[in-house]
């Protein structure tokens, strides 16, 4: 049986600049893991042109996990200003509030 992650890699061999398949990717990887495996691909995600919002969360998420608490707030503020850019308050808002509790527990 074939995993979901193995699934998502062959359909990125048709499709390889397909943003959700991509993202699925590195969530599965996640998931597995797998965490620079899954960076690289939420670092894609966040170098598009556009960057795809959601890949900054994810990932600050997953280095806050890692206990990289500094690469984290750097993909945030990122990831804010992206987001912003974008006219997608309500991911600055989100990623505003993880930046906030990074620095006070980080302190």
């Amino acid at each position: 049986m074939t995993s979901r992650r193995e699934r998502a890699e062959q359909m990125l061999v048709e499709s390889p600049h397909d943003t959700f398949l991509r993202y699925l990717l590195a969530m599965e990887w996640s998931k597995e893991g797998e965490l620079e495996k899954s960076l690289e691909l939420f670092r894609g995600l966040m170098a598009d042109q556009p960057p795809y919002i959601p890949a900054f969360l994810m990932a600050a998420q997953r280095l806050q996990a890692a206990g990289r608490i500094d690469e984290a707030r750097t993909v945030l503020r990122e990831g804010i200003e992206r987001a912003r850019e974008a006219g997608d308050a309500h991911a600055a808002a989100e990623m505003g509030d993880l930046i906030a509790f990074l620095g006070s527990a980080g302190e």
